[in-house]
């Protein structure tokens, strides 16, 4: 257990250091800054709004194994989509309905500056030229800061009526939780069924879930695991229709991935491990070529993500970021990472390792080589200092990923970690509001 101990000194260091030592990481005055490195603040309240989620929990561990395992595959992932839904619709209503609209209700969020944009032709020839701090009309904090992908789709959701932030937010909310069936299927094309039902309750229980439910991100997530379903599906592919089919279907969600946040520009990292699983290298080429469509139609439209990342880099470094200390976030980074992922996740390193190694079990190699693709694109992410503070949130498209880790664990270690993390979702909302 030295693996979880080096998780919690991470975090306690993280926590502690910018105290004891008087650095001033720059996390900025809001009221959510006061519990650096977690973007919360610290209100140990027990409230009637915790009794849901901690039903949830004991539910699940009281009935998953007998109800999950008499149902055949396809009622298997609705009951997996239903039961991570619930526990995030539960977290995410901790702090009242209202918690998610104020979210989604905020001037610096899409849904807000959606409702703004007339054309969405002049929105995407205008983009790049509002992302500068200096430039006269600037975008908003996040809509600078992503491409404009992720604008579009609350603009689509403008455009069919909703105009309520609380509706596009359980809309958001929704989407992300069918993650979950994306990486069940991919586990069950690269490696097994059994392998993916086994998976099953570790992705549902997460304590990452409470900012799935409450960020724009849980949007880039779910596209991001259904992209890597369908290369999957590719990879795996008997006949080379599916192949050319489904290759081409991941190369166009994972080009627009690119196009909803440029962070998941990573995703290629977790593409390259369903490829080198899958054996079928012939889905790269229609999946790179589908890509490059999508980055073409953007081009042509008058958004070039080339053109566009280095001047988002520009405000990056204008606005707070240039005073938060590289070698503070670098590692501290993975101390909030922790509070997602969950103290089992760091236990079962160890064994990952070992897996992929040794390469004694088809569906251990599996889940060794997809968590550990999806860990050391978090670790590039931090190491490239544009990951600073908020990626309890940010991180989650690879984070999902690393969830599966620990299946690899002794079978009779799985229940008591389970509930560790459970109880880790629970405890974080008794004691902490979050931003997101």
């Amino acid at each position: 257990m030295s693996s979880v101990l080096a998780g919690v000194a991470l975090v306690a260091a993280a926590i502690i250091w910018p105290r004891a030592s008087g650095t001033d990481v720059a996390t900025g005055k809001a009221v959510f800054d006061d519990w650096t490195p977690l973007k919360a603040a610290w209100e140990p309240e027990l409230t009637a709004t915790l009794l849901p989620p901690m039903v949830a929990a004991v539910l699940g561990l009281l009935c998953w194994g007998r109800v999950s395992r008499r149902l055949t595959w396809a009622p298997f992932l609705l009951l997996t989509f239903a039961a991570s839904w619930l526990w995030t619709a539960s977290l995410g209503h901790v702090g009242g309905a209202e918690s998610i609209g104020r979210v989604f209700g905020r001037d610096s969020e899409y849904f807000v500056g959606a409702k703004e944009v007339s054309s969405v032709p002049e929105f995407l020839s205008g983009f790049i030229d509002r992302i500068p701090l200096d430039a006269p009309d600037n975008w908003p904090v996040h809509i600078a800061g992503h491409p404009p992908a992720a604008t579009m789709f609350f603009i689509l959701l403008d455009r069919l009526g909703i105009q309520d932030p609380y509706t596009a937010g359980m809309i958001v909310l929704s989407l992300g939780c069918t993650a979950v069936v994306a990486v069940l299927l991919t586990l069950r094309a690269l490696g097994s069924e059994r392998l993916a039902r086994r998976a099953a309750p570790w992705l549902v229980v997460a304590p990452s879930w409470i900012w799935m439910g409450v960020s724009g991100d849980a949007l880039f997530t779910a596209a991001g695991a259904w992209g890597l379903a369908l290369l999957a599906l590719a990879a795996t592919a008997g006949r080379r229709t599916r192949l050319v089919g489904c290759g081409v279907a991941a190369g166009l969600v994972l080009g627009l991935c690119v196009h909803l946040s440029y962070g998941l520009v990573l995703l290629g990292v977790l593409a390259l491990a369903v490829l080198f699983l899958g054996r079928r290298w012939w889905a790269l080429p229609w999946a790179a070529g589908a890509a490059l469509l999508v980055a073409g139609a953007f081009s042509l439209a008058g958004f070039s993500w080339w053109e566009a990342y280095p001047v988002l880099v520009t405000r990056y470094y204008d606005g707070i970021q240039t005073e938060r200390p590289y070698g503070y976030w670098v590692w501290a980074n993975l101390g909030v990472w922790t509070f997602t992922a969950g103290l089992a996740t760091w236990a079962s390193f160890p064994r990952a390792v070992a897996e992929v190694r040794r390469r004694a079990s088809r569906d251990r190699f599996v889940v060794a080589v997809l968590g550990c693709a999806g860990m050391a694109a978090i670790l590039v992410a931090t190491l490239s200092g544009m990951s600073k503070g908020e990626v309890e949130r940010i991180w989650l498209p690879f984070t999902l990923w690393v969830l599966i880790l620990p299946v690899l664990l002794p079978v009779r270690w799985h229940r008591p970690l389970i509930a560790s993390q459970l109880a880790t979702a629970i405890v974080v909302e008794l004691l902490w509001t979050t931003q997101w």
